[in-house]
């Protein structure tokens, strides 16, 4: 009796004690890092045509952008100083696998990936990278970031079409748009109503959908670790006061924090003890 009462009792320890690890929440992050394009790098959010990477919805240290990382900190001061930011303007998907392996390297565990408006905004429909190579690139990076353990929030692109409707009535926005030649695949003529200048539009807002629809499909076959936002940054209506005033292109202080508030509580998924 005593000899089965030794062997249940172990057997209720070792089972049970593997279960409780099972059911206990993976703990916050020790590192964070952004990987992406200039939005994530903050850019032109604080002066002109600079990064200001203080200012990123992802690891910005901006109190009132309020970003993932001090939201992360508020629950883990132990995450202080620990916020990176690979991401840079002009990267496109090619530049994904580059930033993830320096993410890795420096031992980040919780990335934010946002990328892609660089693969539409081109010259012409022609140049905008195929949507099977947008995917290629995006399970290329994610292949880097899973066997470390890396956590993803992967974001959806922001419609730069709805960019277009609420600007092309705006003479600043206009002016800047065609000074600084701002994704001219899309925002070019931006008065025209004729047929082929709506079709392009539509063909790139389609192009847009049909990457977002690739990173949704991609983070799922990550697993666990990676949450998609579901759509969030792509739908979220912002407005003209929310882009730069430097290019009306490029989401200012207050954009870049509508994007931290808009793809968090995904963010949160993969950090249950997160308060």
């Amino acid at each position: 009796m005593v000899t089965r009462f030794v062997t249940a009792l172990v057997l209720v320890v070792f089972t049970g004690g593997t279960a409780l690890a099972r059911s206990v929440p993976p703990a916050q992050p020790a590192v964070m890092a952004a990987i992406g394009d200039s939005i994530s790098a903050g850019f032109n959010a604080c002066g002109w045509w600079v990064a200001c990477t203080s200012r990123s919805w992802s690891a910005g240290d901006n109190e009132e952008v309020d970003s993932h990382y001090l939201r992360l900190l508020a629950s883990d001061p132990a995450l202080g100083g620990h916020n990176l930011n690979f991401a840079v303007p002009g990267a496109t998907s090619a530049d994904m696998v580059a930033q993830a392996r320096q993410a890795v390297a420096a031992h980040a565990d919780y990335v934010t990936l946002l990328i892609g408006a660089g693969d539409v905004c081109t010259g012409g429909l022609n140049e905008m990278t195929p949507i099977t190579t947008y995917r290629q690139r995006v399970d290329a990076a994610l292949a880097v970031l899973r066997p470390a353990g890396v956590r993803v929030l992967a974001a959806s692109i922001p419609d730069i079409k709805h960019l277009w409707r609420i600007g092309k009535d705006d003479f600043w926005a206009r002016t800047f748009w065609s000074i600084g030649g701002m994704c001219p695949v899309m925002l070019d003529n931006p008065e025209s109503t004729a047929r082929m200048d709506v079709i392009r539009r539509d063909r790139v807002r389609d192009r847009l959908i049909a990457y977002n629809t690739q990173m949704s499909r991609a983070c799922a076959a990550y697993g666990p670790g990676c949450r998609y936002d579901g759509g969030a940054v792509f739908r979220y209506p912002f407005k003209l006061e929310q882009v730069s005033g430097w290019d009306y292109f490029h989401p200012n202080g207050d954009g870049q924090k509508a994007l931290a508030a808009a793809t968090f509580k995904t963010a949160q998924a993969l950090f249950p003890n997160d308060r």
